[in-house]
């Protein structure tokens, strides 16, 4: 298997930055890495806290254990400034993995491209 796909399958299917990694792109890979992990930090924050605010209303009575009701009560709360964050590092989440399958694919092809040059030349030594 050439190695730009498999940079592109690992940064694909298993993390974002990971073909950076197999590519020796270190800086790359660590850049990717990061940004998809401070956005899956911020989707779980707020789907945690949405949960935990959800739960305490039903321990203490005020909301009923209905599933209607909690789905109303996701909808409002899908307004709220936290979705827009949340949403906003879910685009970026998906905006990364798919930056991380190319570039890799990219990185890659261009490597082999540039060892096959360097076969083709002549020893001049």
């Amino acid at each position: 298997m050439r190695k730009s796909v498999k940079a592109a399958l690992l940064s694909g299917l298993v993390f974002p930055g990971f073909g950076h990694f197999y590519l020796k792109r270190f800086i790359t890979g660590a850049l990717l890495l990061l940004t998809t992990l401070a956005s899956l930090y911020l989707i779980i924050t707020v789907v945690v806290e949405r949960a935990m605010e959800i739960a305490a209303r039903i321990v203490t009575g005020e909301v009923s254990p209905d599933v209607a009701v909690i789905s109303e009560m996701l909808a409002k709360q899908a307004e709220s400034p936290e979705a827009r964050i949340a949403n906003l590092a879910s685009i970026v989440l998906l905006a990364v993995w798919l930056i991380g399958i190319f570039d890799s694919y990219r990185v890659g092809r261009n490597l082999r491209k540039s060892e096959e040059k360097d076969h083709r030349r002549p020893d001049t030594s």
